[in-house]
């Protein structure tokens, strides 16, 4: 069968009449047209008044895989699916698959699973959603061949996730995984959808390193970039410790060239070593405001004006921002006039000059310092160092760089900002360092993932007996993100957010134990936090459906609502786990342990105070749970709206490099157009951060959140969305997008 087969055929005669009676379509024009033609004619009625055209297109798509597929595996299409245990056996005899799926499961085993692959859940995808599982994630041969169909792909990855199960319970957990893909009530990251059970590639998303101020130090962390980047990993860089611009080497005065030759580099690194062959490399590189490069180059790194010898237009950026310097960006004078001053020193002649230490000796920067609610430990090292004639500093007016932060995120949506001490006041696991010492530097390159921090440093090198010379580094915090999300639309219509969550983070805590990192420091990180991110999609898709209008007090509401029932369901989840399996390591002491978490949180019911009498004595797994991404792929997959975002619009062209179809908003009728109609640039930003105000309160890492902004929003407005943002204690923004950006290439490994 191929492009000439007709609708003629009895079977696809009669899916076509069963998808029309189920969506109300009129397909009495296409039942003599040849298939490929049905296809194009569904593709082109998709519209804002017949969106279920998409159904039909995905059908025709579902046809074209099980015949391509029976093809390859020599089984008759009609069955739709051929033999699960043969194509792993074929897969993995042309090393496509691990070795380790057939080494974990019998071949009963197998065969039981296959008995549950449930070819009827092919028909829950939409053409968008199907094409891009099928263009970028099913399991193809080396000559491009599709062999795996989108269940056995959802079943391959949840014996992935569970092979290492007690075998008494492991085919249950198999079950459930494969229940929860299934029904699409969740998604896994992109890095674990693409090469889970597969003989490459790793499952995490995303990486964050703290760049040591040292030659080795430097080099060292493009060398991690690199070898993450390669496994499809995307990269977040913390610089705020590198030295300044005109800062002395070793004695030298005024030889330092800055951090922008170093971020140049990390640029060429993300260029030339790409994700898989995919893509190229995604790094987003972050600095402090009070760095004195901060004004000399790095704010300019991507805007289009300047000297081409100092941009790095591949990567991101990201500020990251005290509390005191948005106050001085509120003083003013009696005319309005903001009249704050704000002074950037170089952290390494911070180091030299100021003399601060920790316990050990080793000297500290003022990035090194946060401010708490009630000892503000950063604010007083900053005027301490302002009152040291000694130390050298640039002094500006605070508005001046934020003016100067507004006009390049209005050019290229970014920096990201990043409210430093909001988010180590809110972290759980600040034990680590003690109260007023920063654990958490910087975000991932979507924003939203947020852990302790540390660089890695070598001690020493040497030639061993065999001659071998020998590099030994002491590891450092490096950051690991395992993300999943829930696709919030179909879990909350089911009712099934217990049940979901309870298999959701033991698939994420699985992905600890089984990825393969080729970074020793990353390796180490996961072991010691156990850090995971559960994440949701979905938002604006569930507000249409619930009849609930984005600008309202009643969708910020819904969002306190509900993600404190999410994050009850996590929490409780991990503990459950730490009771089987054990708390991760750096438990005792955190806040978690502590009931700290809980009581900042204003967590007082009974059910939470039980939970944090348990939690007291079995521990919590993961060190961190939730993480919101800011899936934009995977989202399309499950058929339903981008993370927190509201839609682009009601009816638009999605277009990649390999592909351009209409696409509309899910579950579009004439009950959810009315809560659909206002798109992202006609929403008042205010009603996003209040939602996302509501939502940041119970997770405890960060929110992937864009602000939409028209590309003739005045500086005065722009400036009070992101003063609105910090005062509602949210801990970063993502993007800013205006209306006269282009596209902007987002990381794909985020798109849990």
């Amino acid at each position: 069968m191929g492009t000439e087969f007709a609708v003629k055929n009895e079977n696809l005669m009669d899916m076509v009449k069963l998808t029309a009676q189920k969506y109300k379509l009129d397909v009495s024009e296409i039942l003599t047209k040849k298939r490929e033609d049905i296809l194009h004619y569904a593709l082109n009625r998709i519209e804002m008044n017949e969106p279920n055209w998409t159904y039909l297109a995905a059908h025709m798509l579902l046809l074209e895989l099980y015949e391509k597929a029976g093809q390859v595996r020599g089984f008759d299409p009609v069955q739709k699916y051929g033999d699960f245990y043969d194509l792993i056996q074929k897969l993995t005899d042309i090393g496509i698959y691990t070795k380790e799926l057939l080494q974990s499961y019998s071949k009963n085993e197998i065969h039981e699973l296959a008995k549950i692959i449930d070819p009827d859940k092919d028909q829950l995808f939409t053409y968008m959603g199907l094409f891009l599982l099928a263009d970028r994630y099913l399991a193809h041969d080396y000559n491009h061949h599709v062999y795996e169909l989108p269940q056995e792909r959802f079943m391959i990855i949840a014996m992935t996730l569970m092979k290492n199960e007690a075998k008494e319970n492991r085919l249950s957990y198999v079950k459930e995984a494969y229940w929860a893909l299934s029904h699409h009530y969740m998604t896994v990251a992109t890095p674990t959808l693409a090469n889970a059970g597969k003989s490459y590639g790793q499952l995490s998303s995303c990486f964050i390193d703290t760049v040591d101020d040292s030659l080795d130090g430097i080099y060292l962390s493009n060398w991690d970039t690199a070898r993450l980047s390669k496994d499809g990993g995307g990269i977040g860089l913390y610089f705020g410790k590198v030295r300044a611009l005109g800062s002395d080497i070793k004695s030298f005065k005024g030889n330092s060239s800055g951090i922008v030759p170093w971020i140049r580099l990390i640029n060429d690194t993300a260029v030339s070593v790409d994700q898989l062959g995919q893509r190229q490399g995604a790094v987003a590189v972050y600095l402090d405001v009070f760095h004195k490069d901060i004004m000399n180059g790095f704010l300019d790194l991507k805007t289009n004006n300047g000297d081409e010898r100092r941009k790095a237009h591949d990567i991101f950026t990201g500020v990251s921002i005290p509390d005191l310097f948005m106050k001085k960006i509120e003083e003013v004078d009696e005319t309005g006039r903001s009249i704050g001053e704000w002074h950037t020193f170089c952290p390494h002649q911070v180091k030299q000059i100021m003399g601060w230490k920790d316990e050990q000796g080793n000297p500290l920067g003022l990035e090194d310092f946060y401010d708490e609610k009630d000892k503000k430990f950063f604010t007083e090292k900053y005027e301490e160092a302002v009152r040291n004639p000694l130390l050298p500093r640039k002094t500006y007016r605070a508005m001046d760089i934020m003016i100067r932060i507004m006009v390049a995120q209005l050019e290229t949506g970014t920096p990201y900002m990043f409210y430093r001490d909001e988010v180590n006041r809110q972290n759980p696991n600040k034990h680590v360092r003690g109260l007023g010492r920063t654990s958490i530097y910087s975000s991932n390159l979507c924003t939203e993932i947020m852990q302790n921090m540390s660089p890695t440093t070598i001690q020493q090198e040497y030639i061993d007996e065999n001659g071998n010379i020998v590099i030994v580094r002491k590891p450092g915090d490096f950051v690991v993100c395992n993300l999943s999300s829930i696709h919030l639309p179909n879990a909350v219509r089911a009712n099934v957010l217990e049940r979901l969550i309870r298999i959701q983070m033991r698939m994420l805590d699985n992905v600890i134990d089984i990825n393969q990192l080729t970074v020793g420091q990353a390796r180490k990180t996961n072991e010691n936090y156990r850090a995971v991110g559960l994440g949701t999609f979905g938002w604006h898709h569930l507000l249409a459906l619930k009849n609930i209008l984005w600008e309202s007090d009643e969708a910020v509401r819904y969002a306190d609502e509900l993600y404190e029932e999410i994050a009850y369901y996590t929490i409780r989840a991990s503990m459950l786990l730490a009771k089987e399996k054990g708390a991760y390591p750096k438990f005792e002491g955190s806040e978690w342990h502590t009931g700290e978490y809980f009581q900042r949180k204003g967590y007082t019911s009974e059910k939470w105070t039980s939970l944090q009498a348990e939690i007291r004595q079995a521990g919590v797994r993961n060190g961190w749970m939730l993480a919101v991404a800011p899936n934009s792929s995977t989202a399309k997959i499950g058929g339903s709206t981008d993370g927190i975002d509201p839609i682009y619009a009601l009816e638009y062209a999605e277009e990649k490099k390999n592909f351009k179809f209409k696409v509309t908003a899910p579950d579009l009728n004439h009950h959810t157009y009315f809560f659909y109609q206002k798109v992202r640039h006609q929403l008042n930003q205010s009603w996003s951060i209040k939602q996302n105000a509501a939502r940041q309160r119970h997770i405890d890492q960060g929110v992937s959140f864009n602000l939409y902004v028209k590309h003739d929003i005045k500086a005065k407005e722009l400036l009070e969305l992101h003063l609105e943002a910090w005062r509602n204690k949210l801990k970063s923004t993502y993007y800013v997008r205006s209306t006269s950006q282009t596209e902007i290439e987002e990381c794909e490994a985020c798109q849990s």
